[in-house]
């Protein structure tokens, strides 16, 4: 059935056809990077989503092996517990080579540290670990804010990829008590879109049956039409057994297919194995295993590299007729509501005449509605000048005749208060500071009490 299968499956791209889409994808992919950095920019104010390929797999699965696989350098922060705490997005961007300066062939630069390039793979790491502690925290703590990383190298291909924190079960340090559930929603709310390449990572040594990867690829992707799978360390698993039929879609099928990749152990990295050398040993290991005799396309970091970029690059030229459109929608309101604005001025001078001219427009354009001059006069309700008038008529004055000024003071007191206000002297009329602002009841009770007052002098 092995045999039947590879029969059936599609022959290598012609070298015409490979050249061709090699020449698309170095000029497709660059502009769809572009693009994502400018919307990473803009926040969630951008409705538009862009090709890219997220990598999804649990803890410890061999997310992190596979990247620095695929980029040939040592770059991610690494450990027995969770390292990705925060949705790194890493742009690969070929880059040619330049034998005079070899040593400055291979940089990385951050989005958020613009203009900066990074030589030192190791300085690579420990801005991602610090940059992860400035969001996250230092204890383990997971933030759904990206990381935006380039690399510019001659041994890579043009891809971009998501690598997104791994699915845990059992919270850590500061992580909340439903941190899976939290992880899962960050996951889906990438794979979830349309235009997205799900790169599902699962571990040969677990039941593929139950890799975390695959279930959520199938929740977003029903038909399996835009996941690939990943089936790392092939070299541990249990003797007799091999990874032939999984590798061959015969046990879970994926239209995308599956690559299998061996990845460098802990005690690879801790006794400095390269890459280089790993690649060569994964090399040597599918050249001597019987089990993966005749199926190459299926096995190896580079086959994995060209195929991640061949099917980014027919993703990106399928979704291209649609993000055109939306682009070019945005684009044409965004021009209308700049036009409202009247023309760009750029010196220092000019905007602060600029702003003075708005505020004059605002200001005359006020007066004009106080006044009931402007153009657009309501017939619906009161507005401007006329609803102002109404506040005061029938709202203010109605509030201040439900006041009482004279409230709670006796006669007792509009006594005391007269013979404090007249001084060493009786005087004939009320005091002007006893009446003055008065209501009309009030003064009634205060010449009453006054009146007496005269009489009994």
């Amino acid at each position: 059935m092995a045999e039947d299968h590879l029969s059936s499956a599609p022959s290598a791209p012609s070298a015409a056809a490979a050249a061709a889409a090699a020449a698309v994808g170095s000029s497709v992919i660059p502009i769809v990077n572009k693009l994502q950095d400018i919307f990473a920019q803009l926040g969630s104010s951008s409705t538009i989503d862009l090709p890219q390929v997220a990598v999804v797999g649990s803890q410890s699965s061999g997310k992190s092996s596979v990247l620095e696989a695929l980029v040939g350098r040592d770059f991610l922060p690494r450990g027995s517990d969770i390292c990705t705490r925060r949705p790194l997005v890493l742009q690969l961007v070929h880059q040619p080579r330049r034998p005079a300066d070899a040593e400055a062939d291979e940089w990385g630069e951050f989005l958020h540290l613009s203009g900066r390039r990074f030589y030192d793979f190791r300085e690579i790491r420990r801005e991602i670990q610090a940059e992860t502690d400035r969001e996250a925290g230092g204890n383990k703590g997971v933030s759904d804010r990206q990381i935006r990383l380039k690399i510019f190298s001659p041994n890579v291909l043009n891809i971009t990829l998501v690598d997104l924190p791994g699915i845990t079960k059992v919270p850590v340090g500061d992580q909340p008590t439903d941190i899976e559930a939290r992880i899962r929603t960050m996951i889906m709310s990438y794979i979830r879109h349309k235009t997205c390449i799900i790169l599902a990572v699962s571990p040969a040594n677990a039941d593929l049956a139950n890799s975390d990867a695959l279930q959520m690829a199938r929740v977003a992707d029903p038909d399996g039409s835009r996941t690939i799978g990943v089936i790392t360390k092939l070299d541990i698993m249990d003797r007799g057994t091999d990874a032939r039929n999984f590798l061959l879609g015969n046990v879970i099928p994926l239209k995308l297919g599956y690559v299998g990749v061996v990845n460098r152990s802990q005690q690879d990295i801790n006794s400095d194995l390269s890459i280089k050398d790993a690649l060569a040993r994964e090399e040597k290991f599918f050249r001597t295993q019987p089990a993966y005799h005749g199926i190459a396309q299926y096995c190896g970091i580079p086959q994995l590299a060209k195929k991640l970029n061949q099917i980014l690059v027919q993703h990106i030229k399928t979704v291209l007729p649609g993000l055109k459109s939306r682009i070019s929608s945005q684009l044409t309101a965004v021009a209308k509501e700049l036009a409202v604005y009247g023309d760009p001025v750029d010196s220092k001078a000019g905007q602060g005449a600029k702003l003075l001219n708005i505020l004059a427009k605002y200001c005359e354009a006020f007066s004009s509605m106080v006044e009931g001059k402007n153009e657009d006069i309501s017939t619906i309700e009161l507005s401007g000048g006329a609803r102002i008038h109404y506040i005061f008529q029938s709202i203010f004055v109605k509030s201040l005749e439900e006041v009482d000024p004279c409230e709670d003071v006796t006669d007792e007191d509009i006594r005391m208060a007269i013979q404090n206000a007249t001084g060493p002297r009786s005087a004939l009329f009320v005091p002007e500071s006893l009446y003055v602002g008065r209501s009309a009841d009030c003064l009634i009770q205060v010449f009453s009490v006054h009146n007496s007052y005269m009489m009994n002098l």
